[in-house]
């Protein structure tokens, strides 16, 4: 099998030559391993597309490039993007935009970024094509302040006062709701276009051990809207493929994710969530894209460790409906490289 077919045929449920792997939803790149500063696309099966900077946010990356070392506040790309939106991360008086809105028509005032309604589609099927012609499967991530729907919303009003609207102002929650579903089916077109082959759906709705909203909030509010941004790629691309990312636990609406055409769920975080016990309810039609490390597992345990909880794993869950990848993010310099080799090492000896 090419990557390609591999990440497919595991997404759609079934049994590759080997088990799927990726590393997250971006590159990899290391000044240790293998070839200094390039991205090993012999490692992982699927790489994910980006998007076109804009020139504003070019000029912002170049002001920060000489502070490359200090992440505290996110990668230069996600401080670029929190300025897209408005959201001041470092200034907790100002953070949420439309915290302060009084009235419905005071949170029509927020100005969504209009670039995000408008794509260059032959700049995105170029970087497609070129996956595709080294057998690769080709991914999607959407622009976004952290979720299409939930965090996005949440970060423009805050997280206390979109809860309340949720409750009290459903009409204000509705009317957000909706303009970020417009921003997600345009991207989501988009993507379809350039024939990507998977699309990664982002919501953190999960804590350690329960939901942030109730099931059923999750459903009148967001269910069916995730559902709308599904079937317009799929008028595109009938045959896309869908992964649900959300931190934390969120198993309730397991079931729901599938009915609205959600072929795998990402992180699985061990520490929150039991596969194994997923595995026996939903069977690999639900396929897993993660399932590896604790949050500090892969910036504190051994490559040994890493190595016996990969074998776990893949013992565990087998090779059908299962691209394996680490289920938190691999940020640099926090994880040492050695890590990461003995995960890919790893996969290669027992998938």
């Amino acid at each position: 099998m090419t990557p390609r077919e591999r990440i497919l045929c595991a997404l759609d449920g079934e049994k590759p030559d080997r088990v799927a792997s990726a590393m997250n939803f971006y590159r990899i790149e290391s000044e240790d391993l293998l070839q200094p500063n390039a991205f090993k696309e012999e490692l992982v099966d699927i790489q994910f597309i980006d998007l076109p900077a804009l020139p504003e946010e070019e000029a912002l990356l170049n002001k920060l490039r000489p502070y490359d070392s200090d992440t505290r506040l996110g990668t230069n790309y996600q401080i670029a993007n929190y300025q897209r939106w408005n959201y001041n991360i470092q200034n907790p008086d100002i953070r949420n935009p439309m915290a302060k809105a009084k009235s419905l028509e005071d949170l029509k005032k927020y100005s969504f970024p209009e670039e995000l309604l408008t794509y260059n589609i032959d700049y995105l099927s170029d970087q497609v094509q070129d996956l595709h012609q080294k057998g690769m499967a080709a991914g999607g991530n959407m622009p976004h302040l952290g979720g299409e729907l939930f965090e996005t919303a949440w970060r423009i009003r805050g997280l206390e006062n979109f809860l309340v609207d949720l409750v009290e102002r459903p009409d204000w929650a509705e009317y957000l709701l909706d303009q970020l579903t417009m921003i997600a089916i345009r991207a989501a077109k988009a993507l379809a276009s350039a024939n990507v082959d998977v699309i990664a759906l982002d919501d953190d709705i999960g804590m350690p051990t329960t939901m942030i909203i109730s099931p059923d909030m999750w459903r009148r509010f967001f269910k069916f809207r995730m559902a709308d941004i599904i079937s317009a790629a799929r008028s595109i691309k009938p045959e896309l493929r869908f992964i649900y990312h959300s931190d934390g636990y969120f198993e309730p609406v397991l079931g729901d994710l599938m009915e609205i055409g959600f072929q795998a769920i990402n992180p699985v975080q061990p520490d929150h969530m039991d596969a194994v016990s997923i595995r026996k309810k939903y069977g690999p039609k639900l396929a897993f894209w993660g399932t590896v490390g604790t949050q500090t597992a892969f910036s504190f345990n051994t490559p040994e460790a890493i190595k016996n909880e990969v074998k776990l794993r893949i013992e565990t869950l087998g090779s059908t409906g299962l691209v394996i990848c680490p289920a938190y993010d691999i940020d640099e310099p926090d994880v040492p490289w050695t890590n990461i080799a003995a995960f890919i090492e790893a996969v290669s000896i027992y998938g």
